[in-house]
């Protein structure tokens, strides 16, 4: 299994590393970071387009015409919508997600961002969200984008995922450990 996963990241490495330097090249990296956005959004919300790019029983002429067809609907990039038809020409449209991934990456280096995985018992306000990529920011000394998402089970606190840290101040994780603790003694 982990060598599947890295021959996919490897490959789409090789691809995103390809796009964002033309794109760098073309002083085009906004309208790459609108076309990785706009397909991410895709990717979510399209079982459909999940299906395309995953499955191995469509044909590389059906791939080629269906991806074709959404780059053209979607607006995207001259660039991005030559690497979507090269990759379903290759069969290869697989690493889409992974693709995403690394112009992700690439995009937030370039601007000297980074981002935080934030889960909270609630949603976080704009203030609060405020003051924890202000404090974030102080501890990796870029800029940090929260991508924050609600777990109700966490009962209160947060999980913060920053590069390979991770913080958990939530009562879900304290109740356990108090519980793991309890055992030890009875």
């Amino acid at each position: 299994m982990s060598d599947t996963v890295s021959i996919s990241s490897g490959i789409a490495g090789r691809y995103a590393t390809a796009v964002f330097e033309l794109a760098k090249e073309g002083k085009k990296l906004k309208q790459l970071e609108a076309d990785v956005a706009a397909l991410d959004g895709a990717m979510s919300a399209s079982d459909d387009l999940r299906n395309l790019v995953s499955s191995p029983v469509y044909s590389r002429e059906e791939m080629g015409a269906a991806i074709a067809g959404v780059a053209k609907k979607m607006k995207l990039s001259a660039t991005m919508k030559n690497t979507l038809a090269l990759m379903a020409t290759k069969r290869r449209l697989f690493v889409l997600p992974q693709l995403l991934d690394g112009l992700r990456g690439l995009i937030a280096d370039e601007k000297g961002e980074v981002t935080a995985e934030v889960v909270s018992a609630k949603a976080l306000t704009k203030a609060q969200s405020d003051k924890l990529a202000k404090t974030l920011k102080a501890q990796a000394g870029k800029n940090v984008v929260i991508n924050a998402t609600v777990d109700e089970s966490l009962i209160g606190g947060l999980i913060v995922k920053l590069g390979s840290k991770m913080i958990d101040t939530s009562i879900r994780s304290k109740l356990g450990a108090l519980q793991n603790t309890m055992k030890e003694v009875g």
